[in-house]
């Protein structure tokens, strides 16, 4: 049989196969968005409970800081290791072990009798929430149409955020029950049960099927569920394929993928991470400390807001535009602060400016790296994009109290701004165009295999078909 260029058909042509389409994708979309959920929910859970795990678990320094790290630790060792065991194995298997895992140590949490215990429990849900970002978005952007693709992926994001913010107010009800840090933070088994209910019925993405020669399995699942996918770009990208793992990562045909992938999304978040972390701190030493929870809250809604816009945003006005311009004007918005220190007016516009944008760039960070690597290596180039970003976090929350310390806000802020102009350089000139692409088509383009159009717009891939 030979293979359509695009098997997409209108899901409205038949009624049976328009439910099964519609059923699908409203699993996959709320089996996905949950998942993201859950990891802003178990973050957000410890930073409240922190306290009094701290005096029931009588915590020393030391073992305080390994429980609040240690589902960092984890999300590095996690997105790596499950991005590649999903792309050798499917998607499928590995999106149900994921919330296993979420179940498991959502439900030990409130059997801790000590810290060190509490640690690797964590530490295990670090890795099920690195693997929730290698391999939740990848499946859900393997069946999303490519109109509209960019505003669904980011809208994960936002679920994170609606996750970090609901784990807040579980942590206020329990706060004031004896042992109640038990029970918030063992609270997220209710979502991962139900996650788990939204994704036992989920197919293996067709895509993989395709890039590992299923074509007929995968033929199957696209006229069943409609699903819009390009096969003769698919096969064609199966077969230019130069090897597997993380050694493809860092091949001449992907490395340019990798290291924007990794760039881009570490220069967002390590200024972001670093200053919300110590918020108080860096208004205090700008002399600005009066009210504190004001200031984290106004910080937390604009970073909603931006992340929101970005949302809206993303598929009309494209990825390049929603990158580059913002890393250029928020590194400018943290110099302008860094020179003028005392202008109240100049502070607090700065810094809102900072984080709105910043925040609106960061809906990127579901769309992009999932979009430059190909079917092949897609978990697993998402899997190590994310433990780049975890590093620039973690770098940047590890070094900015220190900084503040040693040289100064003005010093922090003109290294914060430093650094988002390195991403703006890094992007211009390695930043795809891939709106409105097959996934296939953009990871062509992502690598340099795209042809620019005569009037001048985005870069387009060389179209031909097979079949």
């Amino acid at each position: 049989m030979a293979a359509s260029p695009t098997t997409a058909t209108p899901p409205s042509a038949d009624p049976d196969r328009t439910r099964e389409w519609r059923r699908l994708h409203t699993k996959l979309k709320l089996a996905t968005q949950m998942g993201q959920g859950i990891d802003g929910y178990i973050i957000g859970g410890m930073g409240m409970a922190m306290g009094a795990v701290t005096t029931d678990l009588r915590l020393s320094p030391l073992m305080e800081g390994l429980v609040g790290a240690s589902a960092l630790i984890g999300i590095f060792v996690g997105g790596p290791l499950f991005g590649r065991l999903a792309d050798r194995f499917g998607r499928r298997p590995v999106f149900l072990v994921d919330m296993l895992m979420f179940l498991v140590g959502s439900v030990l949490q409130f059997f801790v009798v000590d810290g060190l215990q509490l640690f690797w429990v964590r530490l295990v849900m670090g890795v099920a929430i690195g693997c929730e970002y290698a391999i939740g978005a990848p499946l859900l952007s393997e069946y999303a149409p490519r109109r509209g693709r960019g505003r669904l992926l980011a809208s994960l994001e936002i679920s994170w955020y609606a996750g970090y913010a609901l784990a807040a107010v579980v942590g206020a009800v329990f706060a004031r029950v004896d042992g109640g840090w038990r029970w918030s933070l063992s609270s997220s088994a209710v979502i991962a049960v139900i996650c788990m209910a939204l994704r036992g019925g989920i197919p293996e993405s067709a895509r993989w099927l395709l890039s590992r020669g299923r074509r007929e399995e995968a033929q199957t699942l696209i006229e069943k569920y409609r699903i819009e996918v390009d096969v003769a770009a698919e096969l064609d990208e199966r077969a230019g394929a130069r090897g597997e793992g993380f050694r493809a990562l860092f091949s001449r045909r992907y490395v340019r993928s990798t290291v924007f992938a990794s760039f881009f999304w570490a220069a967002l978040v390590l200024p972001y991470f670093a200053i919300g972390t110590f918020w108080t701190q860096v208004f205090e030493a700008l002399n600005m400390g009066g009210n504190a929870v004001g200031a984290l809250l106004l910080y937390s809604l604009t970073a909603v807001a931006g992340v929101t816009a970005g949302c809206l945003v993303v598929d009309r006005i494209g990825r390049r535009k929603l990158l580059i311009p913002p890393f250029w004007i928020t590194a400018g918005c943290l110099a302008l602060v860094a020179v003028w220190p005392t202008s109240t007016p100049v502070v607090v516009g700065g810094f809102l400016f900072f984080i709105f944008l910043n925040s609106a760039s960061s809906a990127l960070t579901a769309v992009y790296p999932l979009e430059v690597f190909p079917t092949s290596l897609r978990a697993t180039g998402v899997g190590f994009a994310t433990a780049m970003s975890r590093v620039g976090a973690a770098v940047g929350t590890f070094l900015l109290p220190m900084g503040l310390h040693r040289f100064g806000v003005e010093f922090v802020l003109l290294v914060g701004a430093g650094v988002l102009a390195a991403g703006a350089l890094v992007s211009q000139f390695l930043a795809p165009e891939t709106a409105s692409l097959d996934l296939a088509e953009a990871a062509r383009t992502a690598r340099g295999g795209g042809i620019a159009e005569p009037h001048g717009g985005a870069v387009r891939p060389d179209t031909r078909r097979t079949g």
